[in-house]
């Protein structure tokens, strides 16, 4: 089998070598960009397993360059960034990072992370389908796009594609804000709250839903949210 791929963009020398230093030794491959021009050629011809994408880059917003992998790449996005404030993890949380991690770091704790993700992912794609169908709409988890009635696609990022895929494995049950956090993974907090409420927002908005009164996703205040529809995988 094939070590997962991990690309690793941070314009700190220092950190780029003991991350790939670190993901060596632990049996991942490495590449490592110091900026995100370099970065953003090598997507064009190679598929990564794992982005960790550094804030502070020398030629481009790095909150930018994690929207755009969310909504074109099918890899798991770690953010390293010594940005620390709740709003920054929210803000790369809601443009679809899968985690954050805050500099300095342990680099055990980022292999540790790593392989969560890669696990988690695994085992979605072995035991899970990977075509929704549910109220006109049909969801592709393998290419990360919603269809709907008319055949008109509208791409969703892959936290996202959590958030929806965990609400239409539960449809007409109440998940609470434990139950998505015990899941999804992540710190429990104001931070993990906010990050959910948006990705919701956004999925709504893509689902054309009213955002005052939304037909599939439900707020159950005080409670969770639940799902309302049935749905049909293939």
């Amino acid at each position: 089998m094939t070590a997962p791929h991990v690309a690793i963009l941070d314009d700190e020398p220092e950190i780029r070598r003991m991350l790939a230093d670190t993901l060596e030794e632990a049996g991942f491959r490495t590449t490592a960009y110091s900026r995100a021009t370099e970065f953003e050629a090598a997507l064009k011809r190679t598929a990564f397993d794992v982005c960790l994408v550094d804030l502070g880059l020398p030629d481009r917003d790095g909150l930018a360059l994690v929207h755009r992998l969310a909504l074109e790449s099918g890899a798991a996005i770690i953010i390293i960034s010594g940005r620390a404030q709740v709003q920054d993890r929210v803000t790369g949380l809601e443009l679809g990072a899968d985690d954050y991690i805050i500099k300095p770091f342990d680099p055990a704790e980022v292999v540790a992370r790593i392989r969560a993700r890669l696990r988690k992912s695994r085992t979605e794609a072995s035991t899970s389908a990977q075509i929704a169908h549910f109220a006109g709409w049909r969801a592709h988890f393998d290419r990360y796009v919603l269809t709907d009635a008319d055949g008109r696609e509208t791409p969703f990022s892959h936290a996202e594609g959590e958030v929806l895929r965990l609400f239409l494995d539960s449809p007409n049950r109440l998940l609470t804000r434990a139950q998505m956090q015990e899941h999804l993974g992540g710190v429990a907090g104001e931070s993990f709250d906010r990050a959910m409420d948006v990705r919701i927002s956004r999925l709504r908005t893509k689902l054309g839903e009213d955002p005052k009164n939304p037909r599939l996703i439900k707020t159950i205040y005080g409670a969770g949210y639940i799902f309302l529809g049935e749905v049909r995988w293939e």
